[in-house]
């Protein structure tokens, strides 16, 4: 009975977001022509599959596949490396191969996503951080409304920055994700007080949402992973970097050696994935959206607050939902991971990730480990006890999960199921 009262108020939420979802699928058409363009731009074939080994000097593949992912970044070079093991490495590897010690790294979107944490230097030590390296930081904490704070950059930007941060997607903080349009307007503001200084977007999460990219209006630098939205869930592991040349290359040279930069590493037979990935990647992401409004709106019904709310304009694939308390927490991810088409049988249960300042419950049973493009969803067990929900490849599977998790959270008394109303 709760199963299918459920099943109703999930169904009830999805037609009233008939017309946000055929929006969202109308812009996949865009999206597709855009690395459709760059395929044949670059006059790809299927001798690119393959890769050369050792060094990979010359590797053709290598270096479309490069070529392919600038077009579809509107930058003038990039670096896509199976040798990335994260998102995470590939923006160290920009940040240490652009940074020398006496720079000034500014962060203008507070706080950094947690595995960057001791990257910087603001937590842990001895392991070769950022601090370390004589690297200064400081950082402009968002506007209660979890916006930058023009002001606070303006005054930030009275000393001289080597570079700037901007996190496009909200990451584990209550904020909206910076739209490409702010992350220009601020890359414009940055850039007339120091045209020297170098802004950096960390674009995980945000490839393909919206209709152009942060290179396009006047970032310098941007890196992401490829186990998200660019790897389209086929990519099997990986990273890129993309945007100005010299800067590429400076990042490059940090992931294999000076002297060396992009030049040397194979692709491990693995261009095919990668680009196929990145051919699939525009409906991946548009599935990704309509199940994120989806999330949104049911828990929203429920009375939960959700962030952002349903049919919000959206930069990344990142649903917040405030649950309220480490129970609701845990019945979620587990519900979520019985409905994993990998693991099925796993309970999730909070633990230490490196890379993590606090304990996290995770539910990702997916394919690629640790692909949040497939769907999935995570939280550190921390107050105010917010969900974190992210990818999902087809919004069937995410309405099947949907339906497990509210009716675990009516069994366990976490909310009132049969006395919903639902219109």
């Amino acid at each position: 009975m709760t199963s299918a009262i459920a099943r109703k108020l999930i169904d009830s939420v999805s037609q009233q977001q008939a017309p946000l979802a055929a929006q969202r699928t109308s812009a996949v058409e865009q999206r597709l022509q855009r690395v459709l363009a760059a395929f044949a731009a670059e006059r790809l074939g299927t001798q690119h599959f393959a890769s050369l080994t050792g060094y990979g000097h010359g590797d053709q593949g290598r270096d479309l596949v490069d070529r392919v992912f600038a077009r579809v970044l509107g930058a003038e070079a990039a670096a896509v490396r199976m040798q990335f093991v994260s998102g995470t490495h590939a923006i160290t590897a920009a940040l240490f191969g652009v940074l020398r010690p006496g720079d000034r790294l500014l962060s203008i979107t507070g706080r950094p996503y947690d595995t960057l944490e001791e990257v910087i230097g603001l937590r842990g030590t001895g392991q070769g951080s950022l601090a370390d390296f004589g690297i200064d930081y400081d950082e402009v904490p968002l506007t209660p409304e979890g916006v930058v704070d023009r002001v606070g950059l303006d005054q930030a930007l009275a000393l001289p920055q080597r570079m700037v941060l901007i996190q496009r997607s909200c990451g584990y903080s209550w904020r909206p994700s910076l739209s490409v349009k702010e992350i220009g307007e601020l890359c414009a503001l940055i850039h007339a007080r120091q045209p020297d200084c170098i802004c950096f977007v960390d674009n995980c999460y945000g490839e393909l949402v919206q209709d152009c990219e942060p290179p396009e209006v006047g970032a310098d630098l941007v890196a992401g992973s490829l186990i998200k939205n660019l790897g389209g869930t086929i990519a099997p592991t990986g990273g890129y970097v993309a945007g100005r040349a010299d800067l590429v290359d400076q990042a490059c040279c940090r992931l294999t050696a000076p002297g060396i930069g992009r030049e040397g590493g194979t692709g491990f037979d693995l261009q095919r994935l990668v680009l196929q990935g990145l051919f699939l990647a525009p409906q991946m992401v548009a599935e990704a959206l309509i199940g994120a409004d989806l999330v949104a709106g049911v828990f929203e019904r429920l009375g939960f607050a959700v962030q952002p709310r349903p049919g919000a304009v959206r930069s990344d694939l990142i649903q917040a939902v405030c649950l309220g308390s480490p129970e609701a927490l845990k019945t979620v991810c587990r519900a979520f991971q019985a409905c994993s088409p990998v693991g099925a049988y796993l309970d999730p249960v909070p633990a230490s990730m490196p890379g993590y300042a606090s304990d996290l419950v995770m539910a990702g049973g997916t394919f690629i480990d640790g692909s949040t493009s497939e769907f999935s969803a995570d939280a550190p067990l921390r107050e105010p006890f917010n969900l974190f929900v992210q990818g999902g490849t087809h919004r069937a599977h995410i309405q099947l999960a949907l339906a497990e998790a509210l009716t675990a959270l009516d069994a366990a008394g976490l909310i009132n199921l049969p006395q919903t109303e639902i219109i």
